[in-house]
């Protein structure tokens, strides 16, 4: 955990290394075509056996650098090339020949020109140590380079040939953006290295690029970011690479290279004619991938969700139920040309069964690529917590599901509640089967309403608008990805302070998993993260990120620095139920209480010099408070502070160790003890308790015994709505409520449709869903 914290840094560190070249030291003749007089004096400052390599730099580089990049960057980047190759174990299987072409070379097609070579080169070159084959060395780092430096294949980037640092920035790159990082990464060691790609594949499904590596005695190709273990010449695209047309521009696969050649590399990036010249290599993926037999085909299967692939368990069937293949389709962290592919026979009349449902398939050709279509909703599915095919003994087609699906196509949630079948008894197996739908329906609403907000980056309520920026790390488990909300500080300051702020909060932290999402500020007062808008704001973005990111609602964690831990002590507490763990840094409490956070892990990370507004006091303050109430609640208040012993205000990235700890921590919304405080601005619902007239400084303390519910305190304030399902007792045996020892209900709690229906309204929380619930009028009054 330690090491990867450690490589988070690094590639924050190194994406402010990478930095893009300028054409301030361009001037006096120094750059120019070789053979000229103006070559002379940069080539008079290399080092003489470094100087046939700038020379022949200078004479192959592209028209479009010249008098463009400055000295100063060539001769360090020729002198880390050279000295990359000396250093090299496999240095006598690389001619100068090949080092000219694909070593020294400091860009692969359009992208920014930056000074790459050393940042990488101190990155990579641990991983190769040890190594003498630069086959095993390149298939090494290609395996842990984009997982380190927190990059992934992505449609949303912002330009497909992104530079390293731009890649690393965003954390996201197409296949070009890929290659062209692991093209220098490689190059960084020493060992050759070129970028590949093919403008067409031959079923017109789109372009693909990838990376070509050296092995010593001939050349091998790997998809970057793609690792395939220490093997090459291994990749998805192999099918698609035997199918290309040797000579043809269009259908053609061409490496870029630095020699004199006719060709120019036929994909482009600017809309302007591709700089890079190339090679025509497609007949060496001739043998890549064998032909169908004959009268087969390769067909291709990808499923969506409106705009989104998505990954769905396939299988291909016969006429007679035999399961010609099968396996899953790919979603968007996958390449957009890479599917599922199957070979069949031609004519064959067959059936494609996707997450069960059934779509028919003629094979028709060779490379036929077939689309499955799925409403917005399909995807969302899994997150409200229900199998959908968790029936038990209900049919999933009885009088009550199939009322609760007419009226959902017909109406959705309007008027659901004024439905008699809403308020009918369900039985197990059918409240499973309402969640499930109920979810589907909501989460297809909620996409037609919001996408496009979520997409613009920028959120509102009321009046008050919220932009956001997220990137995300690491592979999405199968529940799904965690989430930090990571709050900026700043505070009662002008706007461009609190800009800057933000900015600053998006670098300073990166998870090994999850979505890391900075929102801005809707206001710039000194109160900025905990004002009343902020809590439906933040109640809406995490169902946000379920629906759109396939976020996994049990691991969304809070976090803030300075300003906004000062946000994490107020919000912690009143939203204790909305998040899995919550770390404050160099923050200050003010007005807060911890008494809510009877469920909730709490991470106080302070600098001991961290003086101003005595932040260093209030985190031995709180630590006093928390361990009191641990004493008092056994098995609640779990916490860690960690007073920073040197630091002030900054604490110089330390504090990250909260990241880890807070992973570990999952939310227990279904937890046996509640205790409610309510703040200066109430809310009406925490954990599986609700109030129909939420007010200031009510306190509920609530525990789950088996069938009974004991409620030590409640304040006497209105109604109060008890919240249960089967994951906390059993429904279909009687439930006792006793309120300070005295028994007020005692009976049977009813599954419906309405509940479910009501309580998923409340927030869209796929995993707040409950299906019953017992209402409790005001205790009565005590004796005079």
């Amino acid at each position: 955990m330690l090491r990867r914290q450690r490589l988070a840094s690094a590639a924050i560190a190194l994406a402010s290394l990478l930095s893009p070249i300028h054409a301030d030291g361009v001037g006096d003749g120094d750059v120019a075509g070789a053979g000229t007089n103006d070559s002379v004096p940069l080539l008079d400052r290399v080092p003489e056996p470094q100087r046939g390599a700038m020379a022949w730099l200078l004479e192959q580089m592209p028209a479009e650098d010249r008098g463009v990049v400055p000295p100063e960057f060539l001769l360090e980047h020729c002198g880390e090339a050279y000295r990359a190759w000396q250093a090299a174990p496999w240095r006598d299987r690389v001619p100068e020949a090949l080092f000219l072409d694909a070593i020294l070379p400091y860009a692969s097609v359009s992208e920014t020109r930056e000074a790459w070579r050393r940042p990488l080169r101190a990155y990579a070159a641990p991983i190769v140590e040890g190594l003498d084959c630069p086959a095993l060395a390149a298939a090494r780092i290609n395996a842990r380079l984009f997982g380190d430096l927190g990059v992934r294949y992505s449609t949303q980037r912002r330009r497909a040939d992104a530079s390293p640092s731009e890649s690393i920035e965003s954390g996201l790159a197409s296949c070009s953006g890929l290659s062209i990082l692991l093209v220098n990464a490689c190059r960084s060691v020493g060992i050759p290295a070129r970028f590949v790609g093919i403008p067409l594949w031959s079923d017109g499904s789109g372009n693909h690029s990838w990376v070509e590596i050296w092995d010593g005695t001939r050349w091998r190709f790997t998809g970057a970011a793609e690792a395939t273990g220490d093997e090459l010449d291994r990749a998805w695209f192999t099918g698609r690479a035997s199918a290309a047309v040797p000579g043809d521009p269009r259908h053609g696969i061409y490496a870029v290279t630095w020699t004199d050649s006719p060709l120019r590399f036929p994909i482009s990036f600017t809309g302007r004619p591709s700089p890079s010249r190339a090679i025509d290599v497609t007949e060496r993926y001739g043998g890549a991938s064998p032909p169908p037999p004959d009268g087969h085909a390769r067909v291709r299967i990808v499923v969506r969700s409106g705009d989104r692939r998505v990954q769905a368990p396939l299988a291909i069937i016969d006429a007679d139920g035999t399961v010609l293949a099968e396996g899953r389709s790919k979603d968007d962290r996958f390449d957009a040309n890479d599917h599922f592919e199957a070979v069949l026979p031609i004519g064959a009349s067959l059936t494609i069964s996707a997450d069960d449902r059934a779509t028919p398939l003629r094979v028709d050709r060779d490379e036929q690529l077939v689309e499955i279509r799925w409403a917005e909703a399909s995807t969302t599915l899994a997150a409200s917590g229900a199998d959908p095919t968790a029936t038990g003994a209900a049919d999933p087609n009885t009088p009550l599901l199939a009322a609760l699906r007419e009226h959902l196509a017909a109406h959705g949630f309007d008027r659901l509640a004024d439905t008699p079948f809403a308020h009918e008894p369900l039985s197990r197996g059918e409240a499973e089967v309402a969640r499930t739908l109920l979810w589907a329906r909501f989460a297809e609403e909620w996409a037609a309403a919001r996408r496009a907000a979520f997409e613009a980056r920028v959120l509102e309520h009321g009046e008050r608008r919220m932009p956001i920026w997220f990137r995300t790390y690491g592979e999405r488990p199968a529940g799904g990805s965690s989430v930090y909300i990571s709050m900026h500080g700043g505070g009662g300051a002008p706007a461009a302070v609190n800009d800057q702020q933000w900015a600053n909060q998006q670098r300073i932290y990166r998870p090994d998993e999850g979505i890391y999402l900075c929102p801005r500020a809707p206001t710039n007062t000194w109160n900025l993260w905990h004002e009343a808008h902020i809590d439906r704001l933040f109640d809406d973005l995490i169902t946000d990120l379920v629906i759109f990111e396939g976020a996994d609602p049990d691991r969304v964690y809070l976090m803030g620095y300075s300003a906004g831990g000062d946000g994490v002590y107020q919000l912690a507490p009143r939203m204790a139920d909305r998040f899995a763990a919550a770390s404050m840094m160099a923050g200050h409490p003010n007005d807060a209480d911890p008494e809510s956070l009877r469920n909730l892990p709490f991470s106080i990370q302070v600098g001991e010099r961290d003086t101003p507004y005595n932040r260093n006091d209030q985190a031995h303050r709180w630590r006093g408070l928390l361990e009191a109430l641990a004493a008092q609640d056994p098995g609640g208040y779990p916490h860690w502070v960690k007073v920073r012993e040197g630091l002030g205000h900054w604490m110089n990235r330390e504090c990250a160790e909260a990241m880890p700890w807070m992973a570990a921590q999952r939310r227990e919304l279904r937890a046996p003890r509640v205790v409610w405080r309510q703040y200066a601005r109430p809310a009406p619902r925490f954990y599986w308790l609700a109030v129909d007239e939420p007010r200031p400084w009510q306190r509920i303390r609530a525990e789950r015994r088996g069938q009974r519910i004991d409620l030590e305190q409640w304040d006497r304030q209105g109604p109060l709505r008890i919240r249960l399902d089967d994951e906390m007792l059993d429904l279909d045996a009687p439930v006792v409520v006793a309120v300070e020892g005295e028994i007020r209900f005692s009976a049977r709690v009813p599954r419906t449709i309405a509940t479910l229906a009501a309580t998923l309204a409340e927030r869209g929380d796929p995993r707040g869903i409950f299906s019953a619930e017992i209402v409790l009028d005001d205790p009565p009054a005590a004796a005079p």
